[in-house]
């Protein structure tokens, strides 16, 4: 029988796009039927005609439909992806924006931070909207597969108020992490085989193997001396130097969930290169830069996607996330080994058996089966527990609306902590609450306590327009295409 897969928030198409040429490509799923929903009727018509002619150059025999209404596309469906940004970029420009007005400087603000635990407070109570479906109108064993951020929020909130939907979360950090250490120590990246432990987004290569050699201490000197990483890594750099392991995150994401690296403006520029262009590596609102600027050159890029033809699917176009190999894993019994955020239940025995964290496991016939880790080197379970702390606050507040729990997440977070006094966090707060107004329904009372304070005269001073040590101008489509050319 045809898997029935549906994916929330299909409106983003060049993810979307990937999701399905990846699933398409094991022969066995050919004939699938997917069922894309988005609230944008537009987006959903572009991905349609893509992924429509992709499938049908292809000579596949899968089906496509698309639909504003989440049931309806939920209905009886065996997989079902999330790859949702509530809010859009309105806001995620509040994330950024905002915080920055105290000094919260922030490179992508999706995870951890003042822009991520706002981000949680947005997407949790969606996602555990799409829980309740799934429970009403999946199929009986249907797994949820979240690719939404802030991942591990989201997975705890799922976990402990979704009515018992299996889950899982994915993310591509470890791979990709994987393909740079490769790169570094000048190895081809299938000989080198990691381990990595710890939470979303704070993971951490505990093991590094070439040919079952142990080569994790060669690792420092090879970054420190590489002509490339020795820039753009200065913050995995240090870490590494000073806790001894790795982490499997982008200089720019790493930098932003600790206290050390972004506290004083005039000192940001150390950590962050600003000869090197890419967001990744720690600008300020680099992610927000590059999604505005994605969405500036939309208009004219459509056209020429539709003009190209289409991109071919099959094996050798299959690309690295986890959702296709979990499915394959699971429908045929052909094992697959990654990385998944799950459950603890005593996985990292030196962190919380009920936060979420991101460890090896394979997946077969049987089911996703997770690998007992152990302790984690004291130095980065500590730097995990702090993290943890703040997502349990954020969680629960998001869950219950609770404003105070969610000020606490604030005071407990390393990069606010680090640069606002408690006055400011809670009139940061204010702020935030008051610009997310259309996205937080279970906040109403706490906004409009929010907006009463904040017409006060006295008020705690904020820098409106600061414009952060290492940020650039968002380009529009025609900057772009001569830029490009």
């Amino acid at each position: 029988m045809a898997l029935r897969i549906a994916i929330v928030g299909a409106g983003s198409i060049g993810f979307t796009r990937s999701i399905v040429r990846d699933i398409l490509s094991v022969p066995e799923f050919a004939d699938s039927k997917f069922a894309l929903t988005d609230i944008d009727e537009r987006n959903l018509d572009m991905i349609f005609q893509l992924l429509k002619r992709d499938i049908d150059a292809s000579g596949l025999p899968a089906q496509l439909t698309v639909t504003v209404d989440r049931r309806a596309a939920l209905a009886s469906a065996n997989y079902v992806y999330s790859v949702v940004r509530v809010g859009g970029l309105e806001g995620f420009q509040s994330d950024i924006e905002v915080p920055l007005k105290y000094g919260v400087d922030q490179c992508v603000g999706d995870t951890l931070s003042a822009g991520g635990i706002m981000y949680g407070q947005r997407n949790i109570p969606v996602i555990l909207e799409f829980c309740r479906d799934i429970a009403e109108v999946a199929a009986p064993d249907c797994l949820f597969l979240n690719h939404a951020n802030p991942m591990a929020m989201n997975m705890w909130a799922v976990n402990a108020y979704g009515g018992g939907v299996h889950n899982v979360g994915l993310c591509h950090g470890v791979t990709d992490g994987q393909h740079l250490i490769a790169d570094a120590l000048g190895l081809p990246k299938d000989e080198v085989d990691i381990i990595c432990a710890g939470i979303n987004h704070q993971t951490w290569y505990i093991s590094i193997k070439h040919r079952g050699q142990d080569v994790r201490g060669n690792l420092l000197e090879a970054l420190e001396h590489h002509p490339e990483y020795s820039r753009t890594q200065k913050v995995r750099i240090d870490m590494l130097r000073r806790f001894g392991f790795f982490s499997t995150e982008s200089n720019g994401h790493l930098s932003e969930y600790v206290p050390w690296y972004r506290k004083r403006p005039d000192e940001i520029i150390e950590w962050i290169d600003p000869e090197y262009s890419s967001w990744i590596h720690g600008e300020t609102g680099g992610y927000l830069r590059n999604c505005l600027e994605n969405r500036n050159s939309f208009e004219t890029q459509f056209p020429k996607w539709v003009e190209e033809g289409s991109r071919p699917i099959g094996t050798e176009h299959r690309g690295h996330e986890h959702g296709s190999y979990i499915m394959e894993g699971l429908e045929t019994g052909r094992l697959y080994r990654g990385h998944f955020n799950v459950p603890n239940k005593g996985t990292i025995t030196n962190l919380p058996d009920d936060c979420i964290v991101e460890v090896p496991g394979y997946v077969d016939a049987n089911g996703i089966n997770i690998t007992r880790v152990g302790d984690l080197p004291l130095g980065c379970a500590a730097v995990c527990h702090v993290s943890v702390g703040v997502q349990r606050l954020a969680m629960e507040a998001a869950v219950s609306g609770d404003d105070t729990l969610l000020r606490q997440a604030f005071m407990m977070d390393p990069l606010v902590g680090a640069v606002c006094t408690p006055p400011e966090i809670w009139q940061l707060v204010d702020e935030m609450l008051v610009a997310g107004e259309p996205w937080l329904p279970q906040y109403k009372q706490a906004i409009a306590d929010a907006k009463k304070r904040l017409s006060s005269p006295r008020r705690v001073k904020s820098s409106p327009g600061r414009a952060g040590m290492t940020r650039q101008h968002v380009r529009e489509s025609n900057e772009i295409e001569r830029r490009d050319a």
